[in-house]
């Protein structure tokens, strides 16, 4: 056993750890140290919170966490090492449900647990009030978080569709959903006998259900890497709402910490989108009218060979490199980083141009280069390369789609209008490397490749790349 105050100092360096661990991710050099700090901090937090549970715990209890723990950590581990970084943003969607499910089965324990063992004491009525509250509003916030992340999950996947599901007045029904919640809550929290709570919390919970399921259904596939960072906000307040209920300090600071960068990281993701937050947190990004997929758009598609995009890169000066999902299904990033030397090595300009939500993970695209060993000085921000994109000779667009649409800033129809892009059809000479013309996640046309210097390099972007460096001279 551990005293008080050896747990509470614990705890103190664990938020430390996790607050340095925050910092460490804000950029790619410093990204694995911030990894080790939050793996230590919460081995600490682990540790000192099993080992001071207090007195009157018998060595069972210990077993059951022990087994926990140890079941838990191997299918983490497993589950870790079989997943493929295309299927990293299913993964953390799917986590995030795990988090907002645990807030809903704590604040139920801990609702039955405290009016079991409550008394008529007066002194304790305000304190009674104050964890009632605390219940409603975790179970509320953990249940719309365990959907939503779901409903995330199934779209990410291809199990459920991307185009956003919109209701006739379904912003007046959550209203209405919302209001209810908050008479729910009063007869909650004024209930005489655990009973009526329990119908009062069940009733909640349905409608939590509801909210949760409606608000990301009503989002665009074009718009979930926004979407997995909000749930990501949203998992850490549900975590912070735990905290409260089980008067755990640690699990507060931790969730705070969650809760408030993930409504940062999506509130930059907003900007950089040119949407609305209100809209995000309210699933407003369906409001967007849904295109076709058809629309018809003028010029004509032509297509490139290896050999000539080989020959268009042994004359080129200047080099930038746009990767997007594709890129990532066909793991490219390996032959690309091959490419890239040998483009340096000839004295050639090269760097790449990441959109804030390429691929459909917040960083995914950066995470992939960084595990090809691509440097990190010449992977540029979007707003770095568009005002020298007019100077560049080739753009190589590799598995990317939506991000380098000019419909973004001219098609009022489009779902992604007003959606700052990559604008890779100003520079000289375009290459995109797709499998197909299918459009992309947002499932709207690409008026980019029926541009005049456009060329379309069709086939799997790893062969291709393997194709073309067996070229470069």
């Amino acid at each position: 056993m551990i005293t008080a105050e050896l747990q509470t100092a614990a705890y103190l360096f664990a938020s430390v750890l996790f607050i340095l661990s925050l910092g460490g991710l804000s950029s790619q050099e410093s990204a694995k140290r911030g990894v080790l700090y939050g793996m230590i901090g919460m081995a600490l937090a682990i540790a000192f919170t099993v080992l001071g549970l207090g007195e009157g715990v018998g060595m069972d209890a210990y077993s059951y966490i022990g087994g926990a723990i140890a079941i838990a950590s191997v299918i983490g581990i497993f589950v870790a090492r079989k997943v493929e970084m295309t299927g990293m943003p299913q993964l953390v969607a799917i986590l995030h449900s795990f988090v907002g499910l645990a807030a809903v089965l704590v604040g139920y324990g801990s609702y039955i647990d405290h009016m079991e063992h409550m008394t008529p004491d007066k002194m304790e009525a305000v304190a009674h009030s104050i964890h009632l509250v605390e219940v409603f509003i975790g179970v509320f916030i953990g249940m719309i978080t365990f959907i939503g992340s779901i409903i995330a999950w199934g779209k990410l996947d291809g199990k459920i569709r991307s185009k956003p599901l919109i209701l006739p007045a379904r912003h007046a029904i959550n209203g209405l959903m919302i209001l209810a919640c908050f008479v729910l809550g009063y007869l909650f929290c004024v209930a005489e006998t655990m009973q009526d709570g329990m119908l009062y919390l069940y009733i909640m919970t349905a409608i939590a259900t509801y909210i949760g399921f409606m608000m990301v259904m009503a989002i665009g596939g074009a718009d979930m890497p926004v979407v997995v960072s909000m749930l990501n906000s949203y998992s850490g307040w549900a975590a912070a709402a735990a905290g409260f209920m089980l008067g755990n300090d640690l699990l507060i600071v931790t969730g705070a910490l969650v809760g408030s960068s993930g409504a940062i990281l999506s509130i930059i993701m907003c900007e950089a989108m040119n949407r609305s937050f209100i809209s995000v947190i309210s699933g407003g990004f369906g409001d967007a009218p849904v295109a076709s997929g058809d629309r018809v758009v003028e010029g004509e598609v032509t297509a490139t060979t290896h050999s000539e995009t080989a020959a268009l890169l042994n004359e080129a000066s200047s080099i930038v490199i746009v990767p997007g999902y594709g890129m990532a299904v066909a793991k490219a990033q390996y032959p690309i980083y091959d490419m890239v030397q040998r483009l340096q090595k000839k004295g050639k300009k090269v760097s790449f141009a990441i959109h804030p939500v390429a691929g459909r993970l917040p960083g995914h695209m950066n995470v992939l280069l960084a595990e090809a060993n691509v440097s990190y000085d010449i992977v540029l921000e979007m707003e770095e390369v568009n005002p020298d994109l007019p100077e560049t000779d080739v753009v190589m667009v590799i598995g990317a789609n939506d991000i380098v649409n000019p419909g973004a800033l001219d098609d009022k129809s489009s779902p992604i209008y007003g959606m700052p892009v990559i604008e890779a059809w100003n520079a000289k000479q375009v290459i995109v490397m797709k499998r197909s013309m299918a459009t992309g996640y947002a499932g709207v046309q690409n008026p980019l490749f029926f541009k005049d210097n456009t060329d379309m390099l069709y086939g799997d972007a790893k062969d291709s790349v393997d194709k073309i460096n067996s070229e470069l001279n």
